[in-house]
């Protein structure tokens, strides 16, 4: 994986990231509720000597008190100290436990002793902090002197007096709240970067070309505008005509035909079979777009639904679906008599699946649907939905008699071990892939399209005047049925269109 792909990730499960870095803001402001509060607050003294008149004996009393500072500085940590403190203030504590919550120190060069004390609250940490002052001037005269309240020739003399705190030294809401933010965070980026690691669904195309060796002919993007209900885009639509955001797929549709055009310059593809992994990949939907795309170029067409199993394309397109293709071969309907005009394009002609015959494969694989095939290709591009690669074997079989297939894949939904069987499914029955078409891709967020259909607005010409709109047809292009197609039969009057509306 590249960076591009981390940064996909992070991008992708930007939500998870931040809904764990609040919980982790969360969790830390929940653990300083729970925590015992700690008070601290700061007394100190200062070591000096009794003072005389002689400023011979002052001068060595002050070198004296200088040496004796560190000595009281160990002094100060003594379980006799913590025992004349609990006897003052009236404790009910060991003195171990209180030497835990008092710390002494020594400014660099100074006879400084600062006290800090520790309690649960604000009025226990300064009694504490004073009370230790007294406790060790205590133990100093009962060391240094006879036991008496001033005895010793050097002492502690109580300086500042303990102020009241105001806050808790602990817990620290905002250290607590930004360590757990940042803690989220990381489990946050880390849930993101095992996800994109582990994550097997196609997500882009270059990956998909580098790992099938397949190219991507076609990104198909997914608008609100299209639903069960209405699955056609109008492919004469500009960005000026558009509705409901379907310019996005016409626009993508129309490079698929290009890039159909060009596959193969001399020999173009003209049978092609359209087919997917599994159900509900958009296979039929895109089938029937593709062929109305097609035609909309003057490229006379022929839809064929090959899913003889579960047909969509005239429920699709809005066509009666009662005979088509197996009553075909088998011979119970002529082909003129099943072929229907759609009024989408004068230049498509669609070829329904007909009756379920009991054995599907083997219809579609017979020598009848072969010559079908060649003599539709002689005078149309065509175009078969056929049924999915791994479910059963009918989309492989239809596949090897046509030029290829295009794979029609759901972006962030199929798998790459999907994709790889189906594909290899097309190899062991010798058909081609010709290309894999992404669907359903989204115009925004870490897996849109490279493209970006806001640019329409720089290459559609304005709109015209209502009643101002010419069809326009390129030079040379012939409108009507070529010979073998030739029935001028509306479908809503042949045989087996009125067998279809009975049934």
């Amino acid at each position: 994986m590249e960076l591009r792909d981390y940064l996909r990730g992070l991008r992708r499960h930007w939500i998870a990231i931040l809904l764990m870095t609040l919980i982790g803001v969360g969790a830390g402001y929940a653990w300083t509720l729970v925590q015992t509060p700690v008070y601290t607050a700061g007394a100190s003294g200062y070591v000096a000597s009794r003072q005389t008149e002689d400023i011979g004996t002052s001068t060595l009393g002050d070198t004296l008190a200088r040496s004796r500072v560190q000595s009281y500085l160990d002094i100060a940590g003594w379980r006799s100290v913590a025992e004349n403190a609990i006897e003052e203030l009236g404790l009910d504590t060991t003195p171990e436990a209180l030497v835990e919550r008092i710390e002494v120190s020594n400014p660099a060069d100074t006879v400084i002793l600062k006290i800090s004390a520790e309690a649960d609250t604000p009025e226990g940490a300064r009694d504490l902090a004073e009370a230790w002052i007294s406790a060790m001037i205590v133990e100093i005269d009962a060391i240094e002197g006879d036991g008496s309240r001033g005895s010793a020739a050097v002492t502690v003399v109580a300086g500042d007096s303990a102020s009241l705190p105001t806050t808790p030294s602990f817990p620290d809401v905002q250290t607590a709240v930004i360590v757990g933010g940042v803690l989220g965070l990381g489990f946050g980026i880390a849930f993101a970067m095992i996800r994109t690691v582990s994550d097997r669904r196609i997500r882009a195309a270059e990956d998909v070309e580098s790992k099938t060796g397949v190219a991507v002919v076609g990104t198909i993007p997914i608008v609100p505008g299209l639903d069960d209900e209405s699955r056609l885009v109008d492919p004469k639509e500009s960005g000026s005509t558009g509705k409901n955001g379907t310019f996005a797929v016409t626009e993508a549709l129309r490079a698929l035909r290009t890039n159909l055009q060009f596959m193969d310059v001399d020999h173009p593809p003209k049978t092609i079979v359209v087919t997917s992994p599994l159900p509900g990949d958009g296979k039929s939907t895109i089938a029937c777009n593709l062929a109305l795309t097609l035609a909309a170029a003057g490229t006379t067409v022929v839809l064929v639904d090959g899913d003889l199993r579960r047909s969509m394309v005239a429920k699709t397109m809005g066509l009666p679906g009662g005979a088509g293709l197996s009553d075909v071969l088998a011979g119970r309907a002529a082909l003129a008599e099943v072929l229907q005009r759609t009024s989408r394009s004068n230049n498509l002609l669609v070829l329904a699946a007909g009756s379920v015959p009991p054995n599907p494969s083997e219809v579609l694989g017979s020598e009848r649907m072969h010559t079908l095939i060649a003599d539709l290709t002689k005078h149309a591009t065509v175009i078969i939905d056929a049924p999915p690669l791994l479910p059963v074997t009918d989309g492989a079989v239809l596949t090897h008699q046509a030029d290829g297939a295009l794979v029609v894949v759901t972006l962030r939904k199929t798998t790459y071990d999907l994709l790889d069987k189906a594909l290899d499914t097309l190899r062991k029955a010798r058909g081609r892939p010709l290309g894999i078409v992404l669907n359903k891709a989204p115009l925004r967020g870490a897996d849109a399209t490279a493209y970006s259909y806001e640019y329409r607005r720089e290459y559609t010409p304005a709109s015209k005047a209502k009643g101002d709109e010419v069809p326009v047809v390129p030079a040379g292009t012939s409108t009507e049925v070529p010979p073998v197609l030739d029935d001028e039969l509306e479908p809503e009057t042949t045989p087996a269109a009125r067998r279809g509306r009975r049934s």
